[in-house]
C-alpha cells in the first residue's frame, strides 16, 4: 500500500449500504474529495441520491479524504492503542440511499393526508374529491399497504404483493382503470407529479396513468420505458426517467421538460441525478457536468458563461419554482433561470466562490448553509431572499434551514429558530420568539405557516393561521410526544410516541380529521400528503 506521508498520503476505502452489501472498493489519493466516492456509489444505483456516513459522521462531498484518513487513524489509536494495525488507511463508509429528487418543496401541495397505521392499513381525510374520501376502495386499503404516494389531486397506495390502488380525482390519477391490468403486481415505486402518476415494477418497467398531456401518456417513449429504469423524476409537467445505464427518457408536456431532443445526445449516459422546476430540468452526470432542457427563461438553458462554469464538479442541484442553483466539489454555487427568482446570485456571488455544503428554497429564493454555518441568501426579497434584517444572527451556528413557499426558518446549533421573508407566511416569529430561544430539533412548512418541534416533544407554530400558523384549538394536545410532523399545502399533522395524530390549519383540506379521529388513536406508522 502507498505510503501515509502527507505528500502521499493513499486510503482504501470500501461503500457498503446498510445491509452489509459491497458497494464499491478502490483506492483514492487523499488530496482528493469525497466527491470523488459518491461518483463511485452513484455508478451503481443511477438516479438515486445518497448519503456518506464515516461512523456517525456524515460526509459533505467537498470533504478531503487526508482528513478522513486522520480520523480513522486517531479512532484506531484509541481503539487499538497496544495493537499491531498496520492499515490505518482503511475506511469503511456506509451508503445510506436516498429517493431520487422529485421537484417537491419542504411540504407537499396536496389538500387531503393518508396515515399508514402498523397493520398496513390507510386512513383519509381532506378535500374528499382529492383523496381525502377512500371509501370507494376502503375494503383493499384494509391491509398490506407499505407505500402512499400522493400528486396534487389524488393518491397511490402500493401494497406487499406490488399491486397498486388508487384514489381521489379520477381524470387526474385517481382512476388507474386503464393500466390497472398492469398494476396488480410487480410494482416496487410510484412517484406522484402534478396530476399524473408513473410507477416502476421490478422488471424495471414503468407504467403512467393520470392527464395524459402532463405525464400520464407514455406511449411515446413506451418502447424505452419496458426495461432498466432506475428512477423516476417528476416536476408537475412532465416526466424522467432514469435507466439503469444512466440514459434518460422524457415525456409530458414538451415545453415543460417532456422534450429532451435538444440534448437527447447528451442524455445517453452518465446521468446520477436530475432535478426540476416547474419549467425544465438538470440533469447531473458522473463526470459533474450538468445538462438542462425546458423553458429557457426559467432554467432551460443557462448563459454560455454559466455553461462553462457546469462542465464539471457539480455535485448537488436545487430547483425552485422557476431557476436552478448547483453546488460544485469546491464548494461554490452557479445560479441559472429566471433572475428574479434566484437565477441571478450575482448581488451574493463573492460569498458563493467557496463553503457551500447546502442550498435550500423557497417558490422564488435560495438559501445557501456554509461550512462555517453562516447562511447566505438571493432571490425574491419578499419570498426569503433577503435576509438582510437577521443577518447578524445568521453568521454562525445555524444546523438546519427549512422553506416554505414564502419564507425560511433557521435552525442554530443551540436549538433557536431564526426567520424571514415574507412576515404573513412565516417570516415574522416573534409571537412566539421566547418559545423558539432553544430545543428545537425540527421545523416544518405548509403553504405559509411554520411548525417547530421541541426536543421536549411540544410544537409551536407561526405564520399564516389559516394554512397552520394558529394551533391554539389543538395546543394541549401538542405539549409533548410528538415526534414528526408532516405539513400539506394547507395543514399539518403531527404523529405521536402513541401512534396518535393531531392535526389543525384549514378544516377542509386536511386540518381537521375528527370524522376518522378514531381509527387512529394509535398505531400510525406515518403520515403523507
Amino acid at each position: 500500500m502507498s505510503s501515509s506521508s502527507n505528500n502521499s498520503m493513499s486510503v482504501d476505502i470500501t461503500l457498503v449500504d446498510i445491509s452489509g452489501k459491497e458497494i464499491a472498493e478502490g483506492t483514492w489519493d487523499g488530496h482528493c474529495k469525497a466527491h470523488e466516492l459518491f461518483k463511485a456509489a452513484y455508478k451503481s444505483k443511477p438516479g438515486f441520491l445518497c448519503k456518506l456516513l464515516h461512523g456517525s459522521q456524515e460526509l459533505s462531498p467537498q470533504s478531503d479524504l487526508a482528513s478522513l484518513c486522520q480520523n480513522n487513524n486517531n479512532s484506531n489509536n484509541i481503539d487499538n492503542n497496544n495493537s499491531n494495525n498496520n492499515n490505518d488507511n482503511f475506511c469503511h463508509l456506509t451508503v445510506v440511499w436516498m429517493r431520487g429528487a422529485v421537484h417537491k418543496t419542504q411540504f407537499g401541495v396536496h389538500p387531503a393526508f393518508a396515515a399508514i397505521k402498523s397493520d398496513g392499513s390507510v386512513i383519509t381525510w381532506g378535500d374528499a374529491a382529492r383523496g381525502g374520501d377512500s371509501s370507494r376502495i376502503e375494503h383493499r386499503l384494509q391491509e398490506g399497504v407499505v407505500q402512499v404516494v400522493g400528486n396534487d389531486y389524488a393518491f397511490a397506495a402500493v401494497k406487499s404483493d406490488g399491486s397498486v390502488i388508487t384514489w381521489g380525482d379520477g381524470a387526474k390519477g385517481g382512476d388507474s382503470s386503464r393500466v390497472e391490468h398492469r398494476l396488480q403486481k410487480g410494482v416496487v415505486q410510484v412517484v406522484g407529479s402534478g396530476i399524473s402518476f408513473a410507477a416502476i415494477k421490478s422488471d424495471g418497467s414503468v407504467i403512467t396513468w393520470g392527464d395524459a398531456a402532463r405525464g400520464g401518456d407514455s406511449s411515446r417513449v413506451g418502447h424505452g420505458l419496458q426495461e432498466c429504469v432506475a428512477q423516476v423524476v417528476g416536476n408537475g409537467y412532465a416526466f424522467a426517467a432514469v435507466k439503469s445505464d444512466g440514459s434518460v427518457i422524457t415525456w409530458g408536456v414538451a415545453d415543460r421538460g417532456g422534450d429532451s431532443s435538444r440534448v437527447e445526445h447528451r442524455l445517453q449516459e452518465g446521468i446520477v441525478q436530475v432535478v426540476g422546476t416547474c419549467w425544465a430540468f438538470a440533469a447531473v452526470k458522473s463526470d459533474g457536468s450538468v445538462i438542462t432542457w425546458g423553458v429557457a427563461a426559467r432554467g432551460g438553458v443557462s448563459s454560455p458563461r454559466v455553461e462553462r462554469r457546469l462542465q464539471e464538479g457539480v455535485v448537488q442541484v436545487v430547483g425552485n419554482d422557476c431557476a436552478f442553483a448547483a453546488v460544485k466539489s469546491d464548494g461554490s454555487v452557479i445560479t441559472w433561470g429566471d433572475g428574479a427568482k434566484g437565477g441571478d446570485s450575482s448581488r451574493v456571488e463573492h460569498r458563493l466562490r467557496k463553503g457551500v455544503v447546502q442550498v435550500v428554497c423557497t417558490f422564488g429564493a435560495f438559501a445557501a448553509v456554509k461550512s462555517d454555518r453562516s447562511v447566505i441568501t438571493w432571490g425574491e426579497a419578499a419570498e426569503g431572499g433577503d435576509s438582510v434584517r437577521v443577518e447578524h444572527r445568521l453568521k454562525e451556528g445555524v444546523v438546519q434551514v427549512v422553506g416554505n413557499s414564502y419564507a425560511f426558518a433557521a435552525v442554530k446549533s443551540d436549538g433557536s429558530v431564526i426567520t424571514w421573508g415574507d412576515a404573513a407566511k412565516g417570516g415574522d416569529s416573534v409571537r412566539v420568539e421566547q418559545r423558539l430561544q432553544e430545543g428545537v430539533v425540527q421545523v416544518v412548512g405548509t403553504f405559509g405557516a411554520f411548525a417547530a418541534v421541541k426536543s421536549d416533544g411540544s410544537v409551536i407554530t407561526w405564520g399564516d393561521a389559516a394554512v397552520g400558523g394558529d394551533s391554539s384549538l389543538v395546543e394541549l394536545r401538542l405539549q409533548e410526544g410528538v415526534v414528526q410532523v408532516v405539513g400539506a399545502f394547507w395543514a399539518f399533522a403531527a404523529v405521536k410516541s402513541d401512534g396518535s395524530v393531531i392535526t389543525w390549519g384549514d378544516a377542509a383540506r386536511g386540518g381537521d380529521s375528527s370524522r376518522v379521529e378514531h381509527r387512529f388513536q394509535e398505531d400510525v406508522n406515518g403520515v403523507v400528503c
